[in-house]
């Protein structure tokens, strides 16, 4: 087990009787890229408020990379990022400097920022603008921007809200990249999103929410064990030329438990992953066999089956 950057135990808000957050228990390790989903109102705005320091808990405990964020807040906001889904930043300042000015609000040796700022601009991939002013910038531009804003003061944790929101395929790949080194880098991120496929490709586990509760949480291949029929298997094929009787073959497989679809593209349920039988029999029938998969863990699909029991 890694070092511990966020736990609560039972941390909860209410708000004039209402229960915004229910007993949180939360641990997230050093170097995670941790997934926070859930419908608005859900809780997670809340909750990132109490990490932060920035609303007290009604009940339960809090800590983040070791400290108590209500009683060291300037201590955990040192150790901390925080990308807002709407960033902002001084419009008439160039890149470089509105990082420059980051870095002295952080107290950064004056002799190391400019190297700094260079190889964090190059690493969000501002180089070519970090004399250019902010104002001139698209919106992905600063969102990147805003990512080199939390790098340049060194964090162990760092929360992005929607951080891909109204950027270009490339953006976002390039975003999603990011965050990927961020974490081989050590540095844990909070990725709030409401964008699945993203989450889904970058993320080492997920928390979702609803009604103040935290009401799964894990990797996504063991949220989908838990979503789905216990011990089920579902294996897409598709064949040139069937022959007849094949769907028969394959149904008198030891553990098949169904199989549906035409002969040439059939969808196989079974107790077990089957597909090196399968394929033999396919073969052994005098079939062609074109393509075999087992259906992947789809992040959509848990995420909309948890809501449906809501």
């Amino acid at each position: 087990m890694g070092q511990i950057v966020v736990e609560t135990s039972d941390l909860s808000k209410n708000y004039n009787g209402l229960t915004a957050v229910n007993k949180l228990n939360l641990r997230i390790e050093e170097g995670e890229v941790y997934g926070f989903l859930g419908p608005n109102g859900a809780g997670k705005t809340t909750t990132i408020l109490m990490l932060l320091g920035l609303t007290e808990p009604t009940s339960g405990t809090v800590q983040v990379c070791g400290h108590i964020p209500q009683r060291e807040p300037i201590k955990v906001k040192s150790l901390v990022g925080y990308l807002p889904e709407k960033v902002g930043f001084y419009e008439d300042l160039t890149a470089a400097q509105n990082l420059k000015y980051t870095a002295a609000l952080n107290g950064l040796p004056r002799g190391e920022v400019e190297d700094k700022i260079a190889t964090i601009l190059a690493m969000v991939g501002l180089s070519q603008v970090a004399d250019h002013q902010v104002n001139t910038f698209s919106r992905g531009m600063k969102q990147r921007l805003g990512i080199a804003d939390i790098l340049i003061k060194e964090p162990k944790l760092a929360f992005l809200d929607e951080p891909t929101v109204g950027i270009d395929p490339k953006g976002i790949d390039d975003i999603l990249n990011i965050i990927t080194s961020m974490s081989r880098k050590g540095i844990t991120v909070i990725f709030c999103s409401h964008q699945l496929p993203q989450v889904q490709k970058v993320c080492t586990r997920v928390g979702i929410f609803a009604k103040g509760k935290l009401i799964a949480e894990g990797p996504v291949r063991i949220l989908k064990q838990q979503t789905s029929q216990e011990g089920q298997y579902r294996i897409e094929i598709q064949i040139a030329d069937p022959v007849s009787g094949l769907t028969d073959m394959i149904k008198d497989i030891k553990g098949v438990i169904d199989i549906s679809g035409p002969p040439n593209s059939p969808l196989i349920i079974c107790s077990a992953d089957l597909r090196s039988q399968i394929a033999k029999t396919i073969v052994d029938s005098g079939s062609s066999l074109i393509g075999m998969k087992i259906e992947e863990y789809n992040l959509e699909e848990i995420y909309k089956k948890y809501f449906r029991e809501e």
